[in-house]
């Protein structure tokens, strides 16, 4: 049976004294995926900060893979990182290591010790997206749909229970875009991790079936339809 991995009831977020989104309602299950969409400023982001810990969720009940948000110290947000995958729109790969040393660079940062199992995990996550051969290699050697495929490997390395994406194919051409997604939802199911994922590109929405909830004038709208749909039109809900 499903569980829940994220459940938001009369949630707010501030970012300063701005008002960023209000009223939130929102729950996401272990086996789903869910696109996040709206305006460039929307909030899509600040909403993703909150459930890895970036941000704080100001007001509300909010709890992610069994972490209360509202009560999060912290001391307790790596804690909390370990249990997620996150994946960026600008890869976030650093640059001056190869890409073994960027996969053991995450796992001794988030408590690993046993250099045997780094070794074992870092060679499984890269098997999982095809690049097991590029351990040795610096991210500025791959192309940009590699580097994603990378970052998509280093957010599997704890096993997570929920991958947070970023506008994960916002920096890619439309055919690695679709290579990335079928990855990701390939790589999702396979290590049984549910996908939220903030996205502008609308195609892959429309290829990749899904949940759809939109951030629009400070408010979080689940879409439940998507015919002919316009992200950027205001819609009467």
């Amino acid at each position: 049976m499903a569980e829940q991995v994220i459940n938001i009831q009369e949630g707010r977020i501030l970012q300063g004294e701005n008002q960023i989104i209000k009223n939130i309602n929102f729950e996401m299950k272990d086996d789903e995926l869910v696109y996040l969409i709206g305006k460039t400023g929307s909030g899509k982001s600040s909403l993703l900060k909150v459930l890895y810990g970036e941000l704080p969720l100001f007001e509300g009940k909010g709890n992610v893979v069994g972490f209360d948000l509202l009560r999060l110290k912290k001391k307790q947000v790596p804690l909390l990182r370990r249990q997620l995958g996150i994946v960026f729109q600008d890869f976030q790969l650093l640059t001056d290591r190869t890409v073994g040393d960027n996969l053991r660079f995450v796992m001794k940062a988030t408590g690993w010790v046993d250099k045997n199992l780094m070794e074992k995990r870092a060679l499984e996550v890269l098997q999982l997206v095809g690049l097991e051969k590029k351990i040795n290699v610096k991210p500025h050697a791959l192309s940009g749909g590699e580097q994603q495929r990378i970052s998509i490997a280093r957010a599997l390395l704890n096993k997570p229970n929920l991958i947070l994406a970023d506008e994960p194919t916002g920096n890619l051409d439309p055919e690695t875009s679709e290579e990335i997604m079928n990855l990701l939802i390939a790589v999702a199911k396979e290590e049984k991790s549910a996908v939220l994922m903030a996205t502008h590109d609308m195609t892959i929405v429309e290829k990749f079936p899904g949940r759809v909830v939109k951030v629009e004038d400070g408010l979080l709208k689940e879409v439940n339809n998507l015919n002919r749909f316009n992200p950027f039109e205001a819609m009467n809900i």
